[in-house]
């Protein structure tokens, strides 16, 4: 009876890491807004496609060879961050003094180790240094000139100030001196050993001032990763992100509540959130690799694909 019963348990144990090594999932966004059709061109939004299905085609790459949610999360982050298209990295909005401060966090849903960095102007991507703060350091958060110098000890490209400036960034801040303009990048993944990880990075508000940090690097508001649930990822006004930890709080309602991914985002994203006056949106992947994407704006830039043949990419 014994041996019948540990035959039993084997097999289950190998059927799981079988639903495993099939098993994947990845979602990216490139911000949230009340943004319409008529505001883009075709050829706008032909090229916001073309460079969202370009990241998710990279971090589908790496998930669908084995690798790590980590390492996918991280190099589609850092894709996007590299094109001027998107609040993070190159395309980084200006602050009221004309500066670009970076955001970025990231996490890891087996070990819930996190790794974020605020307020950085030098170094070229801001979720690589997020992911060494993680991996290299005792700490969670750097910021300013002492995430720079961290940046620098680590072997990080460090670039001058000058390689952020956008002409249409720029003018953006000139158009917007008394508004504000958000938007984020993130990605979250599931990988086929069943690991959870999420990603993201931001320029911030236009026209932000005082050294002002969003929900982004916040681990549990804008960024969370748990094996246990889901990993992710939201964009919108920080905020309010921040108040209602809102990247937590739908990974709680899974855990607590037992509520699916996408009943736990409808209650907190189009519920708690847009009811407090919150604005902007969610991805998230949970651990059997079901994939939500979800805003109370008009728009979202995001993409999305699994091991079961779902794929999309969509902006309204």
């Amino acid at each position: 009876m014994y041996k019948i019963i540990k035959i039993v348990l084997l097999a289950i144990v190998l059927n799981v890491q079988n639903i495993y090594s099939q098993n994947w999932s990845i979602a990216i966004h490139g911000g949230a807004g009340n943004m319409k059709p008529e505001h883009f061109t075709k050829e706008q939004l032909d090229e916001y496609k073309t460079e969202l299905n370009k990241a998710l085609s990279i971090g589908v790459a790496i998930l669908k060879s084995g690798g790590s949610s980590l390492d996918a999360v991280e190099q589609v982050a850092r894709y996007l961050e590299d094109c001027p298209l998107f609040n993070a990295g190159k395309g980084a909005v200006f602050t009221h003094e004309g500066r670009n401060e970076l955001d970025a966090a990231i996490m890891d849903g087996k070990t819930l180790n996190a790794g974020a960095v605020a307020g950085v102007r030098n170094v070229k991507n801001p979720i690589s240094l997020a992911r060494k703060v993680m991996e290299a350091s005792p700490h969670v958060m750097l910021s300013g000139s002492g995430a720079s110098e961290f940046a620098r000890e680590q072997g990080l490209e460090i670039v001058d100030s000058s390689y952020f400036f956008t002409k249409s960034r720029w003018e953006s801040l000139q158009r917007v001196l008394s508004k504000e303009k958000m938007g984020t990048i993130g990605c979250v993944a599931l990988d086929t050993h069943g690991n959870l990880a999420a990603a993201t990075s931001t320029g911030g508000m236009t026209n932000k001032r005082w050294g002002r940090i969003g929900d982004s690097p916040i681990i549990g508001a804008g960024t969370y990763a748990n094996n246990a649930t889901c990993a992710v990822s939201a964009t919108g006004h920080g905020e309010y992100f921040i108040r209602y930890t809102v990247a937590h709080d739908i990974s709680a309602l899974m855990e607590y509540q037992n509520l699916s991914l996408n009943a736990a985002a409808e209650r907190v994203v189009m519920g708690k959130l847009l009811n407090a006056g919150g604005f902007g949106g969610i991805i998230a992947v949970d651990k059997m690799g079901n994939i939500c994407t979800l805003m109370n704006t008009t728009g979202m830039f995001r993409a999305f694909a699994s091991s079961k043949g779902l794929k999309g990419c969509e902006v309204f």
